[in-house]
């Protein structure tokens, strides 16, 4: 049985865990209030629930817990083609391990080291530390990328180029923070508005055109 808390977070959890017990036996109970609130606030972070994927054609399901902030269309920065970007801003209460939107192929990944802006603000796109995805299933292809924020300084992602992975797979997460952006061709059928909370790997965002 699959313990619900991703692997990365067990670093945390552990020595948190431990010194909340010997606070708690040493009877330096405010220290232990403050310990036992950590502990459960970064065993709730690293939370990894199951869920249920969609199975049908064509489906794009969330590739992050959160809330829709922007849908606009940009260049993708590997191709240079035109893409519908959807961000979703991850608050420290949403589940923050990420899951890929398509079936296919992970056909490139690109690490860019950068700054650390908050995540809401429209530079963080393209100037903070990032890690893209390229998802292929035969047809076209999908960019998801991982977006560090003022807080989260860790990008964790863990397929390589010709991994294959199915849609709502976990493929990596980012500690305490921040922000998730999903690239689409321009004419992907989108069913989801700006201000919507989606679910990774459950909520359905839209349809790829099956041509």
């Amino acid at each position: 049985m699959k313990i619900p808390i991703a692997k990365e977070g067990f670093i945390f959890i552990i020595p948190l865990f431990i010194i909340t017990i010997l606070t708690l036996l040493l009877s330096f109970n405010w220290a232990a209030a403050i310990f036992g609130l950590a502990f459960l606030f970064v065993t709730s972070f690293f939370r990894d629930p199951e869920r249920c994927i969609p199975n049908e054609p064509n489906v794009i399901v969330s590739p992050a817990d959160g809330k829709i902030t922007e849908i606009v269309t940009e260049k993708e920065p590997i191709s240079g083609q035109s893409f519908t970007r959807i961000t979703i801003f991850l608050s420290v209460f949403n589940v923050h391990v990420n899951r890929v939107p398509i079936e296919g192929v992970i056909e490139d990944i690109r690490y860019n080291p950068g700054k650390f802006l908050a995540a809401f603000n429209p530079k963080a796109s393209m100037d903070n530390e990032q890690n893209i995805i390229k998802i292929n299933n035969g047809k076209t292809n999908v960019y998801v990328k991982q977006i560090a924020g003022l807080i989260a300084r860790r990008i964790v992602c863990w397929p390589k180029k010709g991994d294959y992975y199915k849609s709502g797979q976990r493929y990596g997460l980012i500690r305490f923070g921040s922000r998730v952006d999903i690239l689409l061709p321009e004419n992907t059928k989108l069913s989801i508005f700006c201000g919507d909370r989606v679910s990774g790997g459950k909520s359905i965002i839209g349809y790829l055109s099956p041509n």
